[in-house]
Parts: structure tokens; C-alpha cells; sequence
């Protein structure tokens, strides 16, 4: 099945990809004054997540919970350790600080993320319910107290949003 599961690999990829795009498109259209055309960008941004996950699903990646975490932990170490290091040299080396800082503060906030999942599998059998908060910059995840100042980026505490 290599040429078929690389076919369901891309367009898992290429889902997802839009989904992103598509959402943050929705944001600006917010914030020129166009919600029917937010809206817009939301509901196909939705329709290529369905997509998305129907790729996963016929790719048999969604496995068991415990697996799920083991993997995502495994992901996060590795874009952080090598990919966003690889990245931060070479905007450095092509003088890029906006891309140098985007990709530092990103792979500081994907070693957070591997610390999240570590401990979620620790925690796995406890079921302990805990509220996250999302710096709304670069994407930290605080678990259980939202910080006063992002500890990634310097945000102040109006820039997290709470997901309970």
C-alpha cells in the first residue's frame, strides 16, 4: 500500500495545512468587518478537518489513548530537538531575527508540549482534570495556573486563553 498510503499521507497533510490556513483567514475577514465571509472560511476550514481525519482513520494512525500520547510525546521531542533547532541556525545564518524568534519561542513552546504529554501519561490512569491556559502569541500551554507573564514570550496574562 506505499503509493496509496503516501496518497492519504499528503492529503492528510494538505487537510490539515488548509484547515490552519482557512481559520486564520476567518480572523482577519473578523477583523476587517467581514463575519459572513469568516464564517465562510470556518465552514470549509471544518469540512477539510473532516477530511483530514478520515485520512488519519483509513491510515489506522488513531490508536488507544495511551498510544495516542506515547506518540504525540515521541512527535513533539523530535520537532522540537532536531527540526526547530535546525531551523533557528539556519534563519541565523540568513540574518531572519523575526524567523529566529518564531522558531526559538516554537521550540521552546513544543518541549513545553512533550512535558505536557509526559505528564498526562504519568497521569493517565488518575483521570486528573486540570484547565490549560494558551498564550493567544506563541502558543504556550500553562497547566493549571495561568502566568502572569508568558514565560516563552513576555505576554502579559490578558494574551492566554482558558480552555477548561
Amino acid at each position: 500500500m506505499g503509493g496509496t498510503r503516501d496518497a492519504l499521507q499528503q492529503a492528510y497533510t494538505g487537510e490539515a495545512k488548509a484547515a490552519l490556513r482557512l481559520k486564520v483567514y476567518a480572523e482577519k475577514a473578523d477583523e476587517e468587518g467581514y463575519p459572513q465571509m469568516a464564517k465562510l472560511f470556518r465552514v470549509i476550514a471544518w469540512s477539510e478537518e473532516i477530511h483530514g481525519a478520515r485520512a488519519l482513520r483509513v491510515l489506522k494512525e488513531i490508536k488507544t489513548t495511551e498510544e495516542n500520547l506515547a506518540e504525540s510525546f515521541r512527535a513533539e521531542q523530535g520537532i522540537a530537538e532536531v527540526a526547530y533547532s535546525r531551523f533557528v541556525k539556519e534563519a541565523e545564518t540568513e540574518g531572519n531575527r523575526a524567523a529566529v524568534l518564531h522558531f526559538s519561542q516554537s521550540r521552546d513552546v513544543e518541549e513545553t508540549h512533550a512535558k505536557l504529554y509526559k505528564e498526562a501519561m504519568n497521569h493517565l490512569l488518575e483521570e486528573r482534570e486540570t484547565t490549560y491556559h494558551v498564550c493567544l502569541i506563541c502558543g504556550y500551554v500553562a497547566d493549571g495556573v495561568r502566568p502572569d507573564v508568558c514565560p516563552v514570550c513576555g505576554a502579559g496574562i490578558e494574551k492566554f486563553k482558558t480552555m477548561s
